[in-house]
C-alpha cells in the first residue's frame, strides 16, 4: 500500500462514476482509490435520487446519448423487475435507445454502473475503498509534504496524494426554512407535496421549473386523456383557485427534445485542441468567441443545411442571436411550444435532426473548456447574447412535459409572465414573497404570493461558496478572472460598477463566478501555480471558466481530460 499513488474522489454520483471508470479503465494497480459518499448508494447523485426527482420525473437524454458505460441502457432495461417497468408504465419490450427514462430509474442503472465497475476492479486487482454515509467537510493541502489531507464529519483526517472534488450539485438556502411557503429550489420535491388553492409563483422556465410544475400539479389535480388520446388536466374541485405562474425574464420556454443526430455532441467538423491553441497563441493569448462562432457554429451548418445557411452567413454573433429571438418573440410561448412539439414528433419519427439547434448544443459545448481562455470582453458577450439564445433552445424540455405544459394551458392553470431584467423578488415575513417586475405595458407591478419557488436551475457558486475553508484560507484556490484585451474597455466597466480590479501592470480583470482552474481542471492558487494534487469537477464551482451544464457528457469529457494529467 505504500508504494500505491493513494487518490480520493469526493462525491459518488455521475461524475465519481466516470472518474472511477477511467482510473478502472487504465487497469493501473499501483492505485489506491477512496470514494467518499454522503448518502448510502452510489451512481444516482443528486438529479436522479430522491434528493432532485419523483417518479413523475424524467430524463431529457436518451440512451443513446449517453456516454458509455458498462452496459448500455437499452441492454439494461431488459434485466429490470416486470414490477418496477410496471410502476413507470414501462415495457422492456417497447423500450429503445432512443427513449427517455424516469430520473429515479435512471438512477438505478447508474447505481447498477457503479456496482459493475467495482467488480472489474476487483477482477483488475485495483485497490479501492467506499466510505458511504460520510461528508467532507475540508481539504488541507500540504505542498512541503505533497499530500492533501480530507477531513470527515467525525473529525477523521485522512492522506492522499491527489484528491478530485466531485460534489455535484449543490442549492444554498438563503431564505427557505426562516421564510414559509418560500423555497430557493424545488429540491428535493417531496416538499412541494402541497395542496394549494392559490396562485403559486415559479421563477423561470428551465427544466427545474419543469419538475416543479410536474410535482405540484400532481397535487393539486389530475392528468387524463381524451378518446384521441390528447393529454389534459382538471385541478381538484377543492383547489378552484391553484395557478402556476412562471416569472420569466424574455417571456420565452425551452425548445423541445427533438432527435440528435450526433447523440455525443461530439462532431468532426468542429475545431481540434490544438487548432483552437494556435489560434489563442495568434490572437495575443485570447480566445474569440467570434472565431469559435464561425467555425464551430456556421462552417457544419453550410455543409448539412445550406438554406438556413444563407440566411446567417453575413451574421454577426449577435445579429444572429437577435433574429432568434425574434422568431421567438413573435409567437405566444404556449402556440411555439405547441409548434416545436410538432416539428420534434416529426424529427424523432424520421430520425432527422434540427440541425442548427443541434449545432448550437454542439457550440455551447465545444466553448465549455476552452471558455477561460475568452477575453472579458467576449465573455460578457457569451453571457448577455449567447447564453440566453442556448439555455432556451438545448433545455430540451422531453415530449411528455411539453404534453404537461400545454395541458395545464388549455385548463388555464398555467401561465407566463415577461418580467425583464430588472425584476425583483422580496421575501414576505408571513410567507411567500412579493415580485416586483415592469410588465410589457410598462406598468410597474407588485403581486404577493402565498407561495414562491426559485426555479432558475444550479447557480454559478461564488469562490466564497466553496465549503472547503481550509482551501481558501490557504489561499490553495483563488477567485476566477478574465483579462480585458483593451485597458480601456476594462477601465470603463470598473468605472461602471462591475467586479473589475486592476494589477500592477495596468491590466483589468473581470472577476467571474467560482474558482481558477487551469485546462486540466487543477486549481489555481494565488500566484497563478497550478496545484498537482487537486482537481475540481463540481461544476457548481467553476460556473466562470466553464459556463455549459452539460451533464454526463460533462463528467465523461472532464474524466478523460483528468485521467490524462493523472496518469502522465
Amino acid at each position: 500500500m505504500e508504494n500505491k499513488k493513494r487518490i480520493a474522489i469526493l462525491g459518488g454520483g455521475p461524475s465519481g462514476l466516470f472518474m472511477f471508470k477511467r482510473l478502472v479503465n487504465t487497469g493501473n494497480t499501483d492505485l489506491s482509490i477512496t470514494i467518499f459518499e454522503r448518502k448510502n448508494k452510489l451512481g444516482s447523485g443528486m438529479p436522479y435520487s430522491a434528493e432532485g426527482a419523483n417518479d413523475e420525473h424524467i430524463t431529457n437524454v436518451s440512451g443513446n446519448e449517453i456516454p458509455p458505460l458498462v452496459t448500455s441502457l437499452d441492454d439494461w432495461v431488459k434485466t429490470v423487475p416486470k414490477d418496477t417497468l410496471d410502476k413507470y408504465h414501462m415495457e422492456a419490450a417497447r423500450f429503445n435507445e432512443y427513449k427517455v427514462l424516469p430520473r429515479l430509474l435512471f438512477g438505478q442503472y447508474l447505481t447498477t454502473q457503479f456496482d459493475l465497475l467495482q467488480k472489474q476492479a476487483r477482477e483488475a486487482g485495483v485497490t479501492y475503498a467506499i466510505q458511504y454515509k460520510t461528508t467532507v467537510t475540508d481539504i488541507l493541502d500540504q505542498p512541503e509534504k505533497g499530500v492533501v489531507i480530507v477531513e470527515t464529519g467525525d473529525g477523521e483526517q485522512t492522506e492522499f496524494d491527489r484528491v478530485i472534488i466531485c460534489t455535484g450539485h449543490n442549492w444554498p438556502k438563503k431564505h427557505e426554512g426562516s421564510v414559509p411557503d418560500y423555497f430557493d429550489s424545488p429540491y428535493p420535491p417531496a416538499k412541494l407535496a402541497l395542496k394549494l388553492n392559490h396562485p403559486v409563483a415559479i421563477k423561470g422556465s428551465s427544466l427545474t421549473a419543469v419538475d416543479a410544475i410536474r410535482t405540484l400539479a400532481r397535487h393539486n389535480g389530475t392528468f387524463d386523456k381524451d378518446k384521441s388520446g390528447k393529454l389534459f388536466y382538471k385541478p381538484f374541485s377543492d383547489h378552484p383557485d391553484f395557478k402556476l405562474v412562471m416569472h420569466t425574464r424574455n417571456g420565452m420556454l425551452p425548445a423541445v427534445r427533438f432527435h440528435l443526430e450526433d447523440s455525443h455532441l461530439s462532431n468532426d467538423s468542429l475545431l481540434s485542441k490544438d487548432e483552437i491553441k494556435a489560434h489563442i497563441k495568434a490572437n495575443n493569448g485570447f480566445l474569440s468567441l467570434d472565431y469559435i462562432f464561425e467555425r464551430d457554429f456556421k462552417l457544419p451548418i453550410q455543409a448539412k443545411e445550406p438554406e438556413f445557411y444563407e440566411k446567417i452567413k453575413d451574421m454577426r454573433l449577435e445579429e444572429f442571436v437577435d433574429a432568434m429571438m425574434a422568431l421567438r418573440e413573435e409567437v405566444d410561448p404556449f402556440q411555439l411550444l405547441k409548434a416545436e412539439y410538432a416539428e420534434a414528433e416529426q424529427s424523432i419519427k424520421r430520425e432527422k435532426s434540427v440541425y442548427w439547434k443541434e449545432m448550437l448544443g454542439v457550440l455551447s459545448f465545444s466553448l465549455n473548456y476552452p471558455a477561460k481562455h475568452l477575453s472579458a470582453e467576449d465573455m460578457q458577450r457569451l453571457q448577455q447574447s449567447l447564453t440566453p439564445l442556448i439555455s432556451i433552445v438545448i433545455a430540451y424540455i422531453p415530449q411528455s412535459s411539453s404534453e404537461e405544459l400545454l395541458a395545464l394551458h388549455q385548463a388555464g392553470v398555467l401561465e407566463l409572465i415577461p418580467v425583464g431584467d430588472e425584476s425583483r423578488v422580496e421575501p414576505h415575513e408571513n410567507g411567500g414573497a412579493t415580485y416586483h417586475y415592469t410588465d410589457e405595458a410598462k406598468n410597474v407591478q407588485s403581486v404577493h404570493y402565498q407561495t414562491y419557488v426559485d426555479c432558475v436551475g444550479q447557480p454559478h457558486l461564488a469562490f466564497e461558496e466553496l465549503p472547503f475553508k481550509s482551501l481558501i484560507d490557504g489561499r490553495t484556490i483563488t477567485p476566477a478572472k478574465l483579462k480585458f484585451s483593451s485597458a480601456d474597455e476594462g477601465l470603463k466597466a470598473m468605472n461602471a460598477g462591475k467586479p473589475v480590479s486592476k494589477d500592477d501592470h495596468g491590466d483589468y480583470y473581470l472577476k467571474v463566478s467560482g474558482i481558477t482552474i487551469n485546462d486540466h481542471f487543477q486549481v489555481v492558487d494565488a500566484y497563478g501555480a497550478y496545484n498537482e494534487r487537486i482537481y475540481m469537477m463540481a461544476v457548481p464551482y467553476i460556473g466562470g471558466y466553464n459556463p455549459d451544464y452539460s451533464g454526463l457528457d460533462f463528467s465523461e469529457e472532464a474524466s478523460g481530460i483528468i485521467i490524462e494529467r493523472l496518469m502522465a
